[in-house]
C-alpha cells in the first residue's frame, strides 16, 4: 500500500471518528413552552429554526404547553428536561411541595414584569384600580393575575370583589356579554382576544400589574435539578443559543412569526405578530429588564415577590427564594445584551 494511499485512508478514518464523536455530543433537551403556539413562542422556535440551538451540540424538542403550572409540573415529573413558566407557579409548586424530590429551578429570566393585567371595557365604567371594589371579576382559577390579585389588591386598596371562575376560551367572552365586570390576564393575549372578539382596542381599559404597584417577575426558563447538577454545560449552551435567537426575533418580530406559523398553519399572522410585539414592549425589554440586564432578577426583589407569593397563595409552607432560582449558567455581559434599541 502506497504512503499516498495510507494518508487518504487515515484521513478518511479520521473524519468519520470525528463526525461519529460530534453526533456522540448531540445532546437531546426535550423542552415545553407555557402556552400555545402563539407570537411569544417565536422567542424560542427561532433559534430553533435558525440552528443556533444545532451549532451548539443540542437537539432541541419544543412542545406546547397549557399553562405554567402544567410546565413545571412536568419538568418536576422528567417529562420534560427545560420549560417556560411562570415565576410565581413555579414558588407555588415549590412551597407546596416540599418533599418533591425534583423541584424545577428558574435560570433566566424572560418576561422581567409579569404580564397580568386586569381588563374592563370602557363602557362599564372602570377607569382605575379603585372603581374594582365590590364588582365582578372573571378568571379561570388557576389564571396568573387571578392567584395574584390579592397582591393587587392590597397595593391598590380594592376591596368586596366577588370572582366568577370559567374556562379560558370563556374568559373574554364573558366580558363582552357582560356577564363580568372585568377579568384578569396576561394583557397581550386578553387584548386581542377582545379585539378577536369585535371590540375595539380604545374601548378596552388595561391596568397591567406592574404599573401599579406589582413588581412580580414574570416567565422565566426553568430546569429540573437533576439536569444542573448533571450537565450545567448543557444548559449554558441552551441558554447562549436561545439569547442569540432572541435577540433576533426582538429585532425583526415580523420575520420572526414564521416559525410560529411552521408549527400551527392556521394562527392569524398579522395578530400574533402584534402578540410578540406586545410581549416584547410591555414584559422582554421592559424599563424594569433594561434596569436590570436581560436575564437576570434582583434578589431583593425575588425575596419580595416570594414573600408575597406565600401570602397571597396561602401557600403549605413559605417560599424560600434562595431555592428557586439559580443564574449561574447565564451568559456572559455582553451575550446578554440583546435588547433592541429603548422607544423613543
Amino acid at each position: 500500500m502506497s504512503k499516498r494511499h495510507l494518508l487518504k485512508t487515515f484521513v478518511a478514518l479520521a473524519l468519520t471518528a470525528s463526525f461519529a464523536s460530534a453526533q456522540a455530543q448531540t445532546k437531546s433537551i426535550k423542552f415545553q413552552l407555557d402556552w400555545r403556539f402563539e407570537g411569544p413562542a417565536a422567542l424560542f422556535l427561532v433559534p430553533a429554526a435558525k440552528g443556533y440551538f444545532k451549532d451548539a451540540g443540542l437537539d432541541v424538542t419544543i412542545d406546547s404547553g397549557n399553562g405554567s403550572g402544567g410546565t413545571v409540573t412536568r419538568v418536576a415529573s422528567g417529562t420534560y428536561d427545560m420549560g417556560f413558566a411562570d415565576m410565581a407557579a413555579l414558588m407555588e409548586f415549590h412551597a407546596n411541595n416540599p418533599d418533591a424530590p425534583n423541584k424545577p429551578v428558574a435560570v433566566m429570566m424572560v418576561y422581567n414584569n409579569t404580564p397580568a393585567a386586569v381588563l374592563a371595557l370602557k363602557k362599564s365604567g372602570i377607569k382605575t384600580p379603585a372603581d374594582l371594589s365590590g364588582k365582578k371579576l372573571g378568571a379561570p382559577v388557576f389564571d396568573a393575575g387571578r392567584k395574584a390579585f390579592p397582591i393587587f389588591e392590597k397595593a391598590n386598596g380594592v376591596s368586596g370583589v366577588a370572582w366568577t371562575a370559567m374556562d379560558p376560551p370563556l374568559r373574554e367572552t364573558m366580558l363582552v356579554r357582560g356577564d363580568v365586570d372585568a377579568i384578569t390576564g396576561f394583557s397581550f393575549t386578553s387584548l386581542l382576544n377582545l379585539e378577536a372578539r369585535g371590540v375595539k382596542v380604545e374601548d378596552v381599559v388595561v391596568m397591567p400589574y406592574a404599573d401599579h404597584g406589582v413588581k412580580l417577575y414574570g416567565n422565566a426558563i426553568i430546569a429540573s435539578p437533576k439536569l444542573i447538577k448533571e450537565n450545567p454545560e448543557l444548559i449554558k449552551a441552551f441558554l447562549k443559543a436561545f439569547a442569540k435567537g432572541a435577540k433576533d426575533t426582538m429585532a425583526n418580530p415580523a420575520a420572526a412569526i414564521d416559525t410560529v406559523k411552521a408549527r400551527d398553519g392556521i394562527i392569524n399572522v398579522p395578530m400574533e405578530t402584534r402578540r410578540l410585539q406586545m410581549a416584547i414592549d410591555a414584559v422582554v425589554a421592559s424599563p424594569d429588564a433594561r434596569k436590570e440586564g436581560f436575564g437576570q432578577i434582583v434578589p431583593g426583589r425575588m425575596a419580595l415577590m416570594a414573600s408575597q407569593v406565600s401570602d397571597a397563595f396561602g401557600t403549605k409552607t413559605r417560599v424560600d427564594p434562595g431555592a428557586i432560582w439559580n443564574g449561574s449558567m447565564l451568559p456572559t455581559a455582553a451575550e446578554l445584551n440583546i435588547l433592541p434599541p429603548a422607544k423613543k
